[in-house]
């Protein structure tokens, strides 16, 4: 999907993503939140701060991305990346993390997790995915003259998909690195293999008159995927959704996973940044791992 960006790199969150098992619908983890804070994360001074962002994780009112959503739980993870904190997101550790983020891009250092706040995240962002900067200047981009195909074991469920060859050759060492360091993803066979890479302007079109949703949240009329360097990896769905269903309840659960967790931290290693509103999408950036 061709959306705009929202977070990226910073140092990692390790306490919350290498937590094992598999990356399918069987194997959400528990949320960051559930794990006991460690001695760091009990900072005196910012508790009323850690009781507003407690409350406003399940109850904000909001738009990040077109729609109407309520709290910002789905977001967590990419927050703790981006602010540099393993701290559960309800705690005062988290809060003091925030607060310092804060003070560096002119906004109140006040440690609470406000729609501003979050939207000055989205906004820092886009500028790390070459698309975003392509579409805002007004620029839609152009198929790229080489495309690659994978291999089919490399495709979810032996599904034939294309990309760039460098973004490929990124890919597979991204993928083949997550396996070495997470026995879970390594025992599932689908974990971060691509469900759609590159796809042409004309399939979108085509789609987009089939379906009618092309209105910028579930399907855009210039995608990312045009470019060949966008990849929708598996990460798991909860039961009952598909593995790029929208519905807040399947996001949620998939940003629960180790497969997600994993790339949270490690994906900007490989030159891949996400898309936060769909858990599944990433894209590379050109960087050379």
């Amino acid at each position: 999907m061709a959306k705009l960006g929202f977070l990226g790199s910073l140092a990692g969150v390790a306490l919350i993503v290498g937590l094992g098992s598999a990356a399918g619908a069987s194997t959400a983890q528990p949320a960051p939140d559930l794990a006991p804070p460690s001695l760091a994360c009990r900072i005196e001074g910012w508790t009323a701060a850690s009781e507003s962002n407690a409350a406003s994780l399940t109850t904000l009112l909001w738009r990040p991305f077109g729609r109407d959503e309520v709290g910002w739980e789905i977001y967590a993870p990419l927050i703790q990346r981006e602010i540099a904190t393993t701290c559960p997101v309800t705690g005062e550790g988290f809060a003091a993390a925030l607060a310092a983020w804060q003070s560096t891009r002119n906004l109140p250092g006040d440690g609470v997790l406000s729609e501003a706040t979050l939207l000055q995240f989205k906004a820092q962002a886009q500028a790390r995915r070459p698309f975003v900067a392509a579409i805002t200047a007004g620029i839609c981009p152009e198929t790229p003259d080489l495309i690659t195909e994978a291999a089919r074991s490399e495709g979810t469920g032996g599904k034939t998909v294309w990309m760039q060859p460098a973004a490929l050759r990124a890919w597979r060492a991204m993928a083949a690195a997550a396996r070495a360091e997470v026995p879970g993803i390594a025992a599932d066979p689908d974990a971060l293999t691509i469900f759609s890479g590159y796809r042409s302007p004309s399939l979108d079109a085509a789609r987009c008159l089939a379906e009618g949703n092309c209105d910028g949240v579930v399907r855009a009329r210039c995608s990312a995927h045009r470019t060949g360097t966008a990849a929708d990896l598996y990460v798991g769905h909860a039961p009952g959704y598909s593995a790029d269903s929208t519905a807040d309840e399947n996001r949620l659960f998939m940003t629960r996973t180790a497969a997600y967790r994993w790339l949270v931290t490690n994906a900007a290693r490989f030159g891949f940044v996400n898309y936060a509103f769909e858990p599944w999408h990433w894209e590379w950036t050109g960087e050379t791992p």
